[in-house]
């Protein structure tokens, strides 16, 4: 017994002796191994990475490798070297650490799903009639559960509410239902699924509390029967979405229990970031007068063209062009998206950067392209980019703006709210016409403003930097009622 001690003890040892001892060779990144043996810098990038980041960034420059609990990082900050990665499926790769962050956070594993597969599936269900159709169901829902939520409601009647609640809960319920089969426990879905996303970084991070742990599984398990086929009745649309996900399961080879659970999987990922971006949109807007008015002015424009309340708005938005909202959706996706992409490399690369300099990367670490950073929060691409201006991506024609620019040359990314390269979101413009449609609708249908006119918006949480959309740490109250006609916004 003492012997296996001894034995384990020295082999603990020798690798944290291996992983504290490693040095910086010719043509690699700079090297930050952090104070504390193993960890690194871990800590400190949980805690708060956009932070961290920036630090490190401010030290070496556009690229470096960090030590982050036991694994080396290279963090790439230029955005015109980023396609070196994103076109890379040869030395880097996606498809281990997306398997094992799915196990931790979903308890599932779908080793027989090809990426390429998925991808072709969901391209057919988010491109073309399919996209129209799911853009006509959401538009749908969205109006219904408006109107339902004011039910009892006298037009005068003010109601009370955290815009983030309100934003979270209307556009993830129209989604849900656009999405998935059951009408009846949309509500009931949204309470669990918020209690479930509010530990998904710490699920992800191994991080749970005592009790946590527990109530993330209870979560999770119950969510696996909200969503399960079997609690379906029989007037289930065959050509659904749900059932169409089904099928391309079964095909792949995914057993029952997996496709069960390959659902909260899906429902995550299309309805966890639409309800948050509104929040920050409508909440920027409620905080800037002069973005309010610029909006309001073109939605009227809109409105004049279609007087009546019959017809609904995704017409509106597909029928004309509105720069002004579609800026103000850019600007905030470029202060609020705070996705990671992550690659494993799987043999030794030399990394080409565009200035022409050359980077050994090793086999076994990992890259990591933070845009949050960089180009979004770079102020040599955008001027004081801590601020929200509703113009940003307008041009002084108030026609989009596609240019931008860093020491003189365009850069081909110059926001990146939804990924890049051949994994760009396949979703974005089902989740773009939805947010849109959202913010229309209560713009149009409601009268929206703060309790507190001197009100600020809420800080975002710090830990979910990473996990696509930012959510804030705290919420805005507002107060709103039915407006009796459009004219009146």
């Amino acid at each position: 017994m003492f012997w296996t001690i001894f034995l384990l003890f020295n082999g603990l040892f020798i690798v944290v002796l291996f992983y504290s001892t490693r040095t910086r060779k010719k043509n690699e990144p700079p090297l930050d191994k952090g104070f504390i043996p193993w960890l690194g810098h871990a800590l400190e990038f949980l805690k708060d990475s956009a932070k961290f980041l920036a630090r490190m960034k401010e030290k070496h420059g556009d690229i470096f490798t960090v030590r982050v609990a036991g694994h080396y990082v290279t963090v790439l900050l230029d955005p015109n070297s980023f396609d070196a990665v994103l076109n890379d499926t040869v030395f880097l790769d996606f498809t281990n650490s997306r398997n094992q962050l799915i196990q931790k956070i979903f308890s599932l594993q779908l080793p027989s799903v090809k990426p390429a597969a998925e991808r072709k599936w969901m391209e057919r269900h988010f491109q073309g009639l399919s996209l129209s159709k799911l853009n006509s169901s959401i538009n749908t829902h969205l109006q219904n559960l408006l109107l339902s939520d004011q039910k009892g409601c006298s037009p005068s009647e003010w109601r009370q509410d955290g815009l983030f609640s309100l934003c979270y809960s209307l556009l993830f319920r129209a989604g849900y239902l656009t999405m998935f089969e059951r009408r009846d426990n949309a509500a009931a879905v949204y309470k669990e699924f918020r209690q479930f996303d509010n530990l998904l970084t710490k699920l992800a991070r191994s991080s749970l509390k005592r009790g946590e742990s527990e109530t993330a599984n209870s979560s999770r398990e119950r969510l696996w029967e909200l969503l399960s086929p079997n609690l379906l009745s029989g007037t289930s649309e065959s050509n659904s979405w749900q059932q169409s996900y089904h099928h391309f399961l079964q095909e792949e080879g995914v057993d029952a229990e997996m496709q069960k659970r390959a659902l909260l999987l899906q429902l995550w990922t299309t309805q966890c970031n639409a309800g948050p971006a509104a929040f920050w949109l409508l909440g920027f807007l409620l905080t800037h007068p002069e973005a309010m008015e610029a909006v309001k002015s073109e939605i009227r424009g809109l409105t004049l063209l279609d007087t009546s309340l019959q017809h609904p708005p995704i017409n509106l938005l597909e029928a004309h062009s509105t720069p002004v909202l579609d800026s103000v959706l850019s600007e905030t996706l470029r202060l609020t998206a705070a996705v990671m992409i992550r690659r494993e490399v799987v043999q030794d690369k030399i990394l080409c950067m565009a200035n022409g300099k050359e980077y050994h990367l090793r086999r076994g670490d990992r890259v990591c392209l933070f845009p949050f950073l960089s180009p979004q929060m770079d102020p040599q691409i955008h001027q004081e980019p801590q601020l929200f201006k509703y113009d940003r991506f307008l041009d002084d024609n108030m026609t989009v703006k596609e240019k931008f620019y860093k020491d003189g040359k365009r850069i081909k990314y110059h926001t990146m709210p939804w990924g890049g390269g051949r994994n760009t979101c396949v979703g974005k413009e089902f989740a773009v016409t939805a947010i849109k449609q959202f913010v229309f609708l209560l713009l149009t249908q409601l009268d929206l403003e703060m309790c507190d006119p001197e009100a600020k918006l809420p800080p975002v949480n710090t830990s979910r930097y990473g996990f696509g959309m930012l959510q804030p740490d705290g919420d805005l109250q507002v107060r709103y009622r039915l407006r009796r006609t459009q004219h009146e916004m």
